[in-house]
């Protein structure tokens, strides 16, 4: 009998996923893309592509939120070969935190090197506008759960993996002078992981910028620590789709979170698909 480890599934699990997906193709990816709510649109410009449900892959949680199509799509982005989720799991749709980085763990399988993780989040940090787009230079996970909890696989990563650069500092600089290229201005800061599905109140808002928090979400903290686990370098982009609870008088709705991601979603192509092509 399989037993089921920190990295959510057991190594069978992981190697019976991506061998159903070499089997789909015969491109082998090195860059992993985890696309967040509304922001999906990169899969369009994927040359070459095929596309994999992910309710035809062994033991891939099915995507139930809108925004995000539930699709794995491979092929060529800015001359790289690449692996996209259109979509991602959330613990609020009742995943446990393991099989919301199981995916992740699925990319290093088939040969991922470096993943660009991207969501929709709500601004905290005052000088934020809604539509910027922020480069995540650390993370706070307040979601009390990590997909690392349970018996550690030493083949897939150590005990106590290191957090000390969990975005990396290489890719932060890259996507920096990118953004100053492109002119514009290019935020970054601290996001925070909430559970959800919630939105925040305003108190909970001032507690995390006390904290040091610069954006909220509901998503990628378990992906990221699921992926720095095993080794995978990691750059992060969230695009602030509104500001969050009691910044402005006006009650938050995931149909503002869709209309931002729509209207910046030239510039955040631009970004990523230059960024793809430095990595």
């Amino acid at each position: 009998m399989n037993t089921i480890h920190a990295a959510g599934l057991s190594a069978a699990h992981i190697n019976e996923a991506a061998q159903y997906i070499e089997e789909k193709t015969s491109q082998r990816p090195e860059i992993g893309l985890i696309m967040g709510s509304g922001l999906g649109v990169l899969g369009d410009h994927i040359e070459n592509a095929v596309t994999i449900q992910y309710h035809d892959i062994p033991h891939f949680p099915i995507s139930t939120v809108e925004g995000h199509a539930g699709e794995l799509m491979i092929g060529t982005l800015s001359g790289k070969t690449v692996i996209l989720m259109r979509g991602r799991f959330h613990m609020y749709e009742g995943y446990g935190p393991e099989l919301t980085a199981f995916p992740v763990r699925v990319m290093k399988a088939l040969g991922v090197k470096t993943l660009v993780v991207t969501n929709a989040a709500g601004g905290i940090n005052l000088q934020f506008d809604s539509g910027n787009l922020m480069l995540i230079s650390d993370h706070i996970n307040l979601t009390g759960k990590n997909p690392l909890i349970g018996p550690n696989d030493d083949s897939l990563g150590v005990r106590f993996p290191d957090m000390s650069e969990a975005y990396s500092k290489r890719l932060r600089a890259v996507a920096r002078d990118i953004a100053e290229g492109q002119g514009f201005t290019l935020r970054e800061g601290v996001y925070v992981g909430l559970l959800g599905p919630t939105y925040e109140t305003p108190a909970e808002i001032r507690m995390l910028r006390t904290l040091g928090a610069d954006a909220v979400g509901m998503s990628t903290v378990a992906e990221v620590i699921a992926a720095r686990h095993a080794g995978i370098e990691v750059v992060g982009i969230s695009c602030i789709s509104n500001m969050a609870a009691g910044i402005l008088d006006q009650p938050l709705s995931h149909i503002e979170v869709m209309e931002t991601t729509e209207r910046v979603k030239s510039q955040f192509l631009g970004l990523v698909n230059a960024l793809i092509a430095a990595i």
